[in-house]
């Protein structure tokens, strides 16, 4: 009889959420309307989808569907998915797979950045030692492959459920983004090393000019452009006894990413949901830059 109640309530259950999300559908093209409505008459600014009268209602009768779905998912899990997972997995199982996937992330990762430095010292002639190379590759790797899996994913995660359920943004493209800048910028105080040059001057550096500051920066800014150069043979003969393994230089490349993620990201009229996306695709250019810092010791 017990489960016989309970699946009527599930089938109850399953037939209202299908009602519940054809209207969500309807609502959120009728929030389209409105939107440029009020936009192309110039009624003012548009409200936002959970401020909006229909979309507060949805909001709340999606928490409560939540609450009511709780019973149903949390029976089906103990009741019928762990004793069968209990039987094909193992908590040994399960952490051996983990420990695998995250030794061939890592793998990989480093055979693709050892084998860019050692392409790139041999192409500009530099004399670092292979065992050097791979010391720092394997420094900075694995602590990349760390934050990435305690820090980056989290916040991956949180951010793109936030932005799809409180503004109803899709910001799969910009999350990818923002992950990518964090490998790069993992890497990007080191980038510049070929155009790098001793602190002291010899008869050697007379035929290097003394950098002005902007295009020292240029350096780091820019850096895949003048590495392009490179393997395309075209050597520029700029010289910097510039590190950029400080917080000046986090500073500069921060707030060059912010200006260049608010041109492209932020779309007028300003909504709270771009803005926050507009700032949180540069939080993971920063975080990867400090993760470099943090590997060298600066901070």
């Amino acid at each position: 009889m017990k489960n016989v109640l309970l699946f009527i309530g599930f089938m109850f259950l399953l037939i209202g959420t299908g009602i519940w999300v054809s209207a969500f559908l309807i609502s959120v093209r009728e929030y389209d309307q409105y939107f440029e409505l009020v936009s192309s008459q110039n009624l003012g600014t548009p409200l936002q989808y959970s401020a909006w009268e229909l979309g507060r209602n949805f909001n709340i009768s999606f928490i409560v569907l939540f609450f009511v779905w709780l019973p149903f998912l949390d029976y089906g899990l103990r009741q019928k998915s762990y004793p069968y997972l209990r039987q094909k997995l193992s908590y040994k199982g399960v952490k051996r797979f983990s420990r695998s996937t995250s030794r061939s992330l890592y793998e990989r990762l480093y055979a693709l950045v050892f084998g860019y430095f050692l392409r790139v010292n041999q192409k500009v002639g530099a004399k670092i030692g292979v065992w050097f190379m791979k010391l720092e590759t394997f420094e900075h790797v694995h602590l990349l492959t760390k934050v990435l899996k305690w820090v980056i994913i989290p916040f991956s995660l949180t951010y793109f459920f936030t932005e799809f359920f409180f503004f109803k943004n899709n910001i799969l493209d910009s999350m990818l983004i923002g992950v990518t800048l964090f490998f790069y910028s993992n890497f990007v105080p080191d980038l510049p090393a070929i155009f790098r040059r001793k602190v002291y001057r010899d008869e050697r550096d007379a035929i290097y000019e003394s950098l002005s500051r902007y295009k020292t920066y240029a350096l780091l800014l820019f850096a895949p452009f003048f590495i392009l150069l490179l393997f395309c043979g075209k050597k520029i003969t700029w010289k910097t006894t510039e590190t950029f393994h400080n917080l000046k230089s986090l500073a500069l490349y921060a707030c060059f990413i912010f200006s260049v993620s608010f041109l492209v990201l932020l779309i007028f009229p300003i909504s709270l949901g771009r803005a926050i996306e507009s700032f949180c695709v540069p939080v993971y250019a920063i975080l990867g830059y400090l993760t470099h810092l943090r590997v060298d010791l600066i901070i």
